[in-house]
């Protein structure tokens, strides 16, 4: 039962932006990299988001078939068995959706959750992200008003973005992207809160200089306060409760003091992804290049079983991608604020 209720996710976040804190959200593409995630959180005595990406899915669906809506299904519903054996709660998301890939992707999941509904079961996922930020403002609102109002019906939460984020991701490119359009106005953030206010349950990536990729620390200059200045025009025109659970895409290379001066602005969730993929692969390339002569079968030998067994550096990849995760709930402070067996199913 680990994987959040919808009215536990939505405590999750309650309880994530009334303490300033926020949850890693990591990307997943495999029953291994989901164990990393949930024992990383179990360790952290943090709760968490396990997310899954259009890439993530096509390629846990198998070379044959290439559909990305069936992987991300079978990742969830691995999610929840899995899940059963931790004491700490887990919200399933799905990450980036532009607009041409919503009728084979998003559509196709959230009827997923619906017929699991009508069975009796729980929600298939907690929330999803429409990420329609190639679009002018008034089109992504409009998308976003559809797809929240299909959402809501389903008690699932959906992500929007306006703004973009720079950098490239999961083959989409927006490094080309003028330095004003990498910064969310806070004409824009009141917009988005008129346009979806009273429709559902949302979060907003506003953007805020970020950008997706690797990068050294210090090379990515973020604006925190973009998002305040956001928060505050809207806040100071329709009250507190207008407040946004906001999301931080992008955050490799950033400063912890950036990181952490987010979550006083309402930043409840943050992407990581480029971080845990090096995490996951780093020992995975030390393990080949100390058995080279191991795994690969030289000069007619017959190699060490051993050592090219996949378990033996998955379960290294594992435990690192594991150990990356618990750095990411220090950095965000949700390390020991599991609020598993505190609220109501």
């Amino acid at each position: 039962m680990p994987v959040a209720t919808p009215q536990q996710y939505a405590d999750m976040l309650d309880a994530a932006q009334e303490g300033s804190y926020a949850y890693p959200a990591v990307n997943v593409t495999s029953i291994v990299t989901i164990n990393a995630a949930l024992k990383a959180f179990a360790e952290s005595k943090s709760d968490g988001i396990i997310q899954v990406s259009t890439g993530g899915g096509q390629f846990a669906s198998g070379l044959n078939v290439k559909d990305a809506a069936f992987g991300a299904i079978v990742l969830a519903e691995a999610c929840h068995r899995l899940a059963e054996k931790y004491d700490i709660l887990i919200g399933l998301h799905t990450d980036h959706c532009q607009p041409a890939k919503v009728d084979g992707f998003l559509r196709p999941l959230i009827q997923a959750t619906a017929e699991r509904r009508a069975k009796g079961d729980g929600n298939l996922f907690q929330s999803h992200m429409l990420d329609a930020s190639e679009l002018p403002l008034k089109e992504n609102m409009a998308l976003s008003q559809e797809l929240l109002k299909l959402c809501a019906e389903q008690e699932i939460i959906l992500e929007v973005e306006a703004g973009v984020v720079g950098g490239e991701e999961d083959g989409v490119d927006h490094s080309d992207q003028p330095a004003d359009k990498l910064y969310t106005t806070p004409e824009d953030m009141v917009e988005v809160y008129e346009s979806l206010n009273g429709l559902g349950r949302y979060m907003f990536a506003a953007t805020f200089g970020n950008v997706h990729g690797s990068y050294k620390p210090g090379a990515v200059k973020l604006r925190p306060d973009i998002l305040k200045k956001g928060q505050d025009a809207v806040i100071e025109k329709y009250g507190q409760d207008a407040e946004f659970d906001l999301v931080f895409h992008g955050g490799s290379g950033s400063e912890l003091s950036d990181i952490r001066e987010t979550l006083d602005y309402g930043v409840i969730k943050m992407n990581i992804d480029t971080d845990t993929q090096y995490a996951f692969t780093r020992p995975v390339v030390d393990h080949v290049m100390k058995n080279y002569d191991g795994v690969l079968k030289i000069d007619g030998e017959i190699g060490n079983k051993k050592t090219y067994d996949p378990r033996s550096y998955l379960k290294s990849a594992e435990q690192n991608m594991c150990d990356r995760m618990k750095v990411a709930c220090e950095d965000l402070l949700s390390t020991g604020k599991s609020i598993y067996g505190k609220v109501a199913v």
